[in-house]
């Protein structure tokens, strides 16, 4: 296994467990199988496992293995917070405390904001006491670090970086997602900072292996390095020395022997351009039915009406890239779950966007094709849910 530092120059396993997605049993963790699955990843090295307070069953199962085989202090446990579901510093403590409990254990490593949306929600934890809620568990050991995990385009993320000194951040990044979510130029600002970086979603919930196009299986099998589509996945982001642990959800054996090899294995700057190149071919291949020819770059922002323009492109993309479910949850996340909406359905057709869009993408046109596909009934009640929870 390989390692590398965090923040303080602790040693982090390149390759997290992501224990959201357990081996399930009649719609229960399995915990005979988690508990084989744990116990081979500590054994090969795996130092640090991500769960979440709302991940059902996750943060229990978790806690059990290690108590009962005595061994927490081998690992790191990040989990996070649902702010969403906080309205003040008295239930925030109510909720560590049973997250505590759930874990067995009398400290947290890495205590993140759960999906972190923009500054404003920030500022509403802050104004809540927050800070000084933070500041006296990390005094008293109960708290390590502490970060954010995000979802969302590279505008609001760095601007989320600079809102506090952050000890790390997660987000989703592999080599569909280089120039949207946080991106490459969020990673890279990240570490002009000193922020670490975990990575979530390597394989796009499963898609860049198992749900990957014809013409891109042909140009990985025609490329005369020969790696399996989850190993270069992985080894794409492991070549970026920004990137300080990638989190998996392995819920078989052989998936889990088969990240840990790629991450035993795996140098910085091993892929050249001749490599960059056969996966940037592999996304052309993958994008080939994309709706809208966005980038990413974000020359249309900010958006005077607050719509975030490449997180709808990108999700709306999604929806006809991948699958029509992970298009909306994608879309959700980015306009629905905030503060305040940044839903396509806020433009008003000023069409400042346009003049500044190095594409010449008609961007109202799309914007409002965007409204009539993904904000029927179903996005309708997310978005009232959103405002009731107060994201």
């Amino acid at each position: 296994m390989n390692y590398r530092k965090d923040k303080y120059g602790n040693d982090i396993s390149i390759l997290g467990f992501g224990c959201m997605r357990f081996p399930r049993n009649v719609g229960l963790t399995d915990m005979k199988e988690t508990e084989r699955e744990i116990l081979a990843a500590i054994k090969g090295g795996i130092n640090y496992f991500d769960t979440a307070f709302i991940y059902p069953g996750s943060e229990s199962a978790l806690g059990e293995i290690l108590a009962k085989h005595g061994l927490r202090q081998q690992v790191n446990i990040a989990t996070k917070l649902p702010h969403y579901l906080i309205k003040s510093i008295n239930g925030l403590e109510k909720m560590f405390q049973e997250q505590l409990k759930r874990l067995q254990t009398d400290y947290i490593d890495y205590y993140l904001m759960h999906m972190l949306s923009d500054v404003d929600t920030w500022k509403r934890l802050v104004d809540m006491g927050i800070l000084e809620w933070l500041a006296e568990k990390q005094a008293c050991g109960t708290i390590r670090q502490v970060g954010f995990s995000y979802h969302g385009n590279s505008d609001m993320f760095c601007k989320l970086l600079d809102a506090h000194d952050w000890d790390m951040a997660l987000v989703q990044y592999n080599y569909m997602d280089e120039h949207t979510q946080a991106g490459r130029r969020g990673v890279s600002y990240a570490a002009s900072k000193g922020i670490p970086i975990f990575i979530m979603e390597p394989l796009r919930g499963g898609k860049l292996v198992k749900r990957l196009p014809e013409a891109a299986k042909k140009i990985f099998a025609d490329y005369p390095v020969k790696h399996s589509p989850a190993q270069w996945s992985f080894r794409w982001l492991w070549n970026q020395p920004e990137v300080t642990c990638v989190l998996s959800g392995m819920n078989s054996m052989e998936m889990l022997a088969d990240n840990m090899n790629t991450a035993s294995t795996v140098e910085i700057g091993e892929l050249g351009p001749a490599e960059e190149a056969m996966l940037h071919d592999v996304v052309n291949a993958i994008n080939a039915k994309m709706k809208v020819g966005c980038t990413g770059c974000g020359y249309c922002m900010p958006c005077p009406m607050g719509v975030d323009i490449p997180g709808t492109f990108a999700a709306y993309n999604r929806r006809y890239t991948e699958s029509k479910f992970w298009g909306f949850v994608d879309y959700a996340m980015c306009t629905a779950l905030r503060k305040n909406s940044t839903a396509a359905s806020s433009c008003i057709g000023c069409g400042k966007c346009e003049q500044h869009c190095p594409q010449a993408i008609e961007i109202r046109e799309e914007l409002n094709n965007v409204v009539r596909t993904m904000e029927g009934p179903v996005y309708k009640v997310v978005r009232k849910a959103a405002k009731i929870l107060k994201f």
